[in-house]
């Protein structure tokens, strides 16, 4: 049976796809562009959109399995449309703060929403179904890039803000170990690095991976917020801006280690340094 991805375009999704297709499975990519999607050669690709439940149905017809990178609004559509389509598992990435690890978290604009999509994941949704929720993304990081190589500056506003910041390779593996093992229905995992990084300990690991002088500039929130509301939602800023301020005054506060990635994949989560490394040619 096949395994259709989404978000097969992003920096995850493509090591989803990457891994599935490695091990031999048949893999389909949704997309709402197929021309300009950049899969591997003789990928099946095809054509719908989450937000539109009717253009899904050629997209799963024979599909067994799902990836889901959510959009988080469409999710219950989804969920319904999945399972009178037959697909029998849905593996959905949410995020971190739907665990509610802290009263910032529950109090954040986005908890609501990811708790609402695994809600209707798991009371709409195929029979089977499990859910990872990934701490903030190493590859976050590339936001820095373009500040890195223009001038060797990072501007940030809370430098000293600590997470246990997960790579991309350690979720992709992660859910294709769920994808295609057994045990993992009805489960929630909290997807993390093996251990809390701030942001400058990330700028140093970056700069002595990369051979370039970096350094820290700490810069007003207000300004950072302008900049990231051309590209994020309002809500999201405000979360990430207000989860910075407080573990940075209180690292303590920050996202739990967990042992997710190894209790899934079977070997330890790779650490920032890793990732420093292995994207180091994106801010030389």
């Amino acid at each position: 049976m096949t395994i259709l991805v989404t978000g097969a375009t992003g920096k995850t999704g493509r090591h989803v796809l990457w891994e599935l297709l490695a091990a031999g499975e048949e893999v389909r990519v949704l997309t709402r562009d197929p021309e300009n999607a950049k899969v591997p050669s003789g990928t099946s690709v095809v054509r719908g959109d989450l937000s539109d439940p009717e253009s899904l149905y050629p997209a799963l017809d024979g599909v067994s399995s799902v990836f889901l990178f959510p959009v988080l609004d469409a999710i219950p559509a989804f969920a319904a449309t999945a399972k009178r389509a037959g697909v029998e598992k849905v593996v959905l990435f949410t995020g971190a703060w739907a665990a509610g690890h802290t009263a910032r978290d529950r109090s954040s604009w986005v908890y609501p929403r990811y708790r609402a999509a695994e809600a209707a994941l798991a009371e709409n949704g195929p029979a089977r179904w499990t859910v990872l929720r990934p701490a903030p993304f190493a590859t976050n990081a590339l936001w820095w890039a373009p500040g890195a190589r223009a001038d060797g500056v990072v501007r940030l506003p809370h430098p000293d803000a600590v997470c246990p910041a997960v790579h991309e390779a350690d979720l992709a593996a992660a859910a294709v170990a769920a994808l295609r093992t057994d045990g993992h229905h009805g489960r929630w995992y909290t997807v993390t690095g093996p251990a809390p990084v701030s942001q400058t300990e990330q700028v140093a690991a970056i700069a002595e991976a990369s051979g370039r002088p970096l350094r820290v500039a700490r810069i007003d929130p207000e300004v950072w917020r302008s900049e990231a509301e051309r590209f994020l939602r309002p809500g999201i800023v405000a979360d990430l801006l207000n989860e910075w301020s407080q573990t940075e005054a209180d690292p303590a506060t920050a996202l739990p280690v967990t042992s997710a990635v190894e209790d899934l994949t079977g070997r330890p989560a790779r650490t920032f340094d890793r990732w420093a490394a292995d994207h180091a040619d994106d801010f030389r």
